[in-house]
C-alpha cells in the first residue's frame, strides 16, 4: 500500500512540474500504478461471456488463448507470437489464412482490453497528448493513441482517446475507432476496480454515440450528458493470477 500511494505521489508531482505533460510519462506511471509491468511475469485466466481466457508464456514468447464449449466439443485457439493455431477435441485443425486472422483478432482483443494500460507502450504505439478535461468534477490527461502499420497489427488504422486520472493516474476512460465489421465508435467507463495478484482489472461500460458525426475526441462530452447509447457492460469474471512457471 506504500508503493502504490508512492507512485501516486510522485506521478502527481512529476506530472505537474512541466507546462505541457509528457504523454509516454503519464501512460509509464499509468502501468506502474496499475501493476501491469507484472503482466510478463504472471500466467493470468479469467472468464468472458462463458468463454475462457488465458495468458502464459512459453519458449517462443506469449500465447493468448481462449476456450470454448460447444455442444460437440471444446474448441482451443491460440495466437501465437509466430502465428495462430485453432484445436478441436486436442486434433489441430486446417483452417484458411482469412480465418486464421480473423480467430486471433478476437481473441487478441479481449486479452487487449483485460489488461489496459500495460499495452500502451508496445513498439508500434504512438501517443499524444490533448490536453486536460473534467468528467463528473474529476481531473483527466487526455492522449490520443495511434498505431504505426509496421508492427501496428490488423487494426493499426483504428484511433484511440484515454482519459488518465489525473490524481490515481488509472485510464478510468477510453474511447477508439475501429474499421472492422463496418465500423464504429465506442466509449468505455470502467467500473468494479480490483487487484488481484498485484494487478489492476477492471469492468467496463460499454457505450456508442446515438450520432454516428460526432468526433472520436468528443465523447467524453457526449457521455456526461447521457448523449451515449449503453450498449453492454464487459465483466471479466474468475480473475487467477500466478507466478509464471516458465523460465
Amino acid at each position: 500500500m506504500k508503493t502504490l500511494v508512492l507512485i501516486v505521489l510522485s506521478f502527481t508531482l512529476l506530472i505537474h512540474c512541466k507546462e505541457k505533460p509528457d504523454a509516454q510519462k503519464i501512460v509509464d506511471h499509468a502501468i506502474e500504478a496499475s501493476g501491469g509491468k507484472m503482466i510478463a511475469k504472471c500466467t493470468i485466466e479469467f472468464t468472458f461471456r462463458d468463454r475462457s481466457y488465458k495468458l502464459h508464456h512459453e519458449k517462443e514468447g506469449r500465447i493468448l488463448s481462449r476456450k470454448t464449449m460447444t455442444d460437440s466439443g471444446e474448441i482451443l485457439d491460440r495466437k501465437l507470437p509466430g502465428g495462430f493455431e485453432r484445436y478441436f477435441r486436442d486434433s489441430l485443425l486446417v483452417i484458411p489464412d482469412s480465418m486464421a486472422r480473423k480467430y486471433a483478432n478476437s481473441v487478441n482483443s479481449v486479452h487487449y482490453f483485460a489488461y489496459l494500460p500495460s499495452g500502451l507502450n508496445d513498439a508500434a504505439v504512438n501517443k499524444e497528448y490533448l490536453g486536460t478535461t473534467l468528467i463528473n468534477g474529476q481531473s483527466y490527461y487526455k492522449i490520443q493513441i495511434t498505431f504505426d502499420q509496421e508492427d501496428g497489427g490488423e487494426d493499426f488504422e483504428d484511433v484511440f482517446v484515454y482519459w488518465f486520472n489525473q490524481e490515481s493516474g488509472n485510464p478510468d476512460y477510453l474511447a477508439y475507432v475501429y474499421h472492422t465489421d463496418g465500423g464504429g465508435m465506442r466509449f468505455r467507463a470502467a467500473q468494479n476496480p480490483r487487484r488481484i495478484g498485484g494487478i489492476r482489472f477492471v469492468d467496463y461500460e460499454n457505450y456508442k454515440p446515438k450520432d454516428k458525426g460526432v468526433l472520436l475526441q468528443s465523447l467524453d462530452s457526449l457521455y456526461e450528458t447521457g448523449e451515449l447509447e449503453l450498449l453492454s457492460v464487459i465483466a471479466l469474471k474468475d480473475i487467477r493470477v500466478t507466478p509464471d512457471n516458465y523460465n
